[in-house]
């Protein structure tokens, strides 16, 4: 797979923690789910910067995700 589409399912997942993590904590449970999240988010995104040249720098985020939405749109 294309590491462009690893950064943005990993920072979309990331994001989607988020919620889960503020739900959890604010029903007084522990955040299994949004542990997961957080453990494949944060996997992908570790995946996407080793396995991409040079890596990825803040500045190019952007244009990973108009590149992987521009090639599935």
């Amino acid at each position: 797979m294309d590491t462009d589409l690893f950064l943005v399912i990993g920072t979309a997942v990331l994001v989607l923690a988020i919620p889960a993590v503020i739900g959890a904590l604010s029903e007084s449970r522990p955040p299994r789910a949004a542990a997961m999240l957080v453990m494949i988010g944060g996997g992908l995104l570790i995946l996407a910067v080793t396995q991409h040249p040079g890596g990825y720098a803040v500045g190019d985020i952007p244009m990973a995700l108009t590149r992987v939405l521009g090639r599935y749109f």
